[in-house]
């Protein structure tokens, strides 16, 4: 059945959830003064942040009439954004985090695909890595998803960093999952399953800053790994690694009681694995571009590291029990609002 459109539901609210985000938040809030089209409403969910976020997120409010700010206690992000989009005044909802920067169009494009078509419930924006160091342009050709084909151009997605969706689906669908990692997927999944009707915005570009080095890589994926497996998402990422470690084990059995040569075979399978991953994200680079040893040393290095952090991860959220809320309860990977 289709909706009908005015100027009133044509309003946008844009929900960010906090913690600790000091430092990036001005970048945050430059892109968003520059959008073509402006939100009319920015609600900040602060999630419990330590530093001076809270006071920066007041100075703010401040000099824009716009900015709501909601303190939320110890929330996680998809707490954080629960009490975001229920706060918020309008029925179009955009999302986007911390630490990132928008394209100038970014809501203008978002919009424009959310009002072509009276039943779309959903956009999905892209987003892509910044390839700014040597290290982040290893890290863009490792693990950021590769883009795929979509109505209106070649993009990544679906990400709750650039999504726009209305706010009866949010709350048909039950919310975000009170998790720290993992909550957009299990969220982009029931919006899957519910079969929303999807729209796709190429042009709707947010730019990630990634993790700047190898080890703040690791402990990020630590954090991930461990929140996918309390989210019960294991078969989604962990036995995809698993498996291909455990073709390497009777090679390295052969070696350890036999001849070294037998270490060939793990060698040539963990490189067709870098290879392919950078050929997927060539981005229409040649051969030789993908086959540098400087840049497939480095992708190798940080798959290596990604995949001790899945393991690692794995052992802790076996050890230790789901984290809690203040009132003692845990915190379920399928909880509802």
């Amino acid at each position: 059945m289709q909706r009908e459109t005015t100027k009133k539901n044509r309003k946008i609210s844009l929900v960010v959830p906090l913690r600790n985000e000091e430092e990036t938040l001005p970048t945050l809030f430059a892109s968003i003064a520059r959008q073509t089209r402006q939100p009319d409403e920015i609600v900040l969910v602060d999630g419990g942040s330590t530093d001076g976020t809270t006071a920066l997120m007041r100075r703010l409010a401040d000099r824009d009439a716009r900015i709501r700010i909601v303190e939320a206690g110890e929330a996680t992000p998809g707490r954080g954004r629960n009490i975001g989009i229920s706060t918020a005044a309008h029925e179009w909802v955009a999302l986007t985090d911390a630490g990132l920067t928008l394209e100038p169009d970014w809501l203008e494009e978002l919009a424009r695909a959310a009002f072509a078509d009276p039943d779309v419930e959903v956009v999905y924006g892209n987003y892509e890595p910044v390839t700014d160091t040597l290290f982040a342009r290893c890290a863009a050709l490792a693990y950021p998803p590769p883009k795929q084909e979509r109505a209106g151009g070649r993009m990544r997605g679906p990400s709750t960093a650039s999504m726009m969706l209305r706010r009866e689906v949010w709350q048909r669908l039950g919310g975000f999952p009170d998790l720290r990692a993992a909550e957009d997927l299990l969220f982009m999944q029931r919006i899957e399953r519910a079969g929303c009707r999807v729209a796709w915005s190429p042009r709707a570009t947010v730019w990630w800053q990634m993790q700047p080095g190898f080890r703040r890589t690791f402990r990020k994926f630590v954090l991930y790994s461990k929140h996918n497996v309390w989210a019960g998402l294991q078969a989604d990422w962990h036995y995809g690694v698993a498996r291909q470690y455990a073709l390497y084990v009777p090679f390295v059995l052969l070696a350890l009681v036999h001849r070294w040569w037998w270490l060939v075979p793990v060698v040539l399978l963990f490189a067709a694995r870098v290879a392919r991953a950078i050929w997927r994200r060539r981005e229409g680079r040649d051969l030789l571009w993908a086959l540098h040893p400087v840049r497939f040393a480095g992708v190798a290095l940080v798959l290596l590291t990604i995949d001790a952090a899945t393991f690692v991860g794995w052992a802790q959220a076996l050890r230790a029990a789901r984290p809690a809320r203040a009132d003692g309860t845990k915190v379920e990977g399928d909880s509802r609002l």
